[in-house]
């Protein structure tokens, strides 16, 4: 006769598939990033996942441009990205941990290999400078910005754990701090949210338009 099964040892049980199962998804993140850097110091296979990517950017061009400019305001740019951060980015999506309509079913039907040839790809492309229609608060941003430097860089140009924010649309700036400040459940976790509780709306404004026209 089998011995009903406590609720501890299930709860136990659950914690530890759970904990191997984001273990697995960790490591394979790492693997496919050492593939992905394999590619980038290695010419040949550099422009053979170029050449990969670009054939499958079409669905991602409707909204981030074939070039990797966003075709809508509200719209990230994708060009000059780091490819590592983007790979990344991308798998959050896949894995559950962010959340959006379009990019989480996108990139669940991309085979991985395919995400880091889109990756590669786009972080190789140009930013299209615009220049902000305020520059007196392309000043005032100027300054509230040092405070951000730390970890996206004196010229905004972020790393391989951080977005680029040199370039970007001001008016996605201003859409993704009002996420962060308001504490959207699609940004739960993100270390910026205790950031973007600090600023005030003429805080965003003005990072929003000093951002825009900065490209180094």
């Amino acid at each position: 006769m089998h011995k009903p099964v406590s609720l501890r040892t299930l709860c136990l049980s659950i914690l530890l598939m759970s904990s191997c199962l984001q273990y697995a998804q960790a490591s394979d993140i790492q693997d496919a990033i050492q593939r992905l850097q394999r590619l980038q110091s290695d010419p040949e296979l550099t422009q053979q996942a170029y050449a990969k990517g670009e054939e499958r950017v079409t669905l991602c061009s409707y909204c981030h441009g074939k070039d990797g400019n966003s075709t809508r305001d509200d719209i990230p740019n994708l060009a000059e990205q780091n490819p590592q951060y983007l790979f990344t980015a991308f798998e959050k999506f896949a894995t559950g941990e962010r959340s959006d309509y379009v990019m989480s079913k996108l990139a669940k039907i991309l085979t991985e290999e395919e995400r880091v040839n889109i990756a590669l790809y786009f972080g190789m492309q140009k930013v299209t400078k615009k220049e902000s229609e305020r520059p007196d608060l392309a000043e005032q941003g100027k300054i509230r910005f040092l405070q951000c430097t730390a970890c996206h860089g004196n010229e905004g140009m972020g790393g391989f754990d951080k977005p680029r924010l040199a370039g970007q649309r001001a008016a996605y700036i201003r859409h993704a701090l009002n996420l962060f400040r308001s504490k959207d459940p699609r940004r739960a976790g993100s270390e910026m949210i205790p950031i973007a509780t600090t600023l005030s709306d003429a805080d965003i404004e003005a990072l929003s338009h000093y951002l825009q026209g900065l490209n180094p």
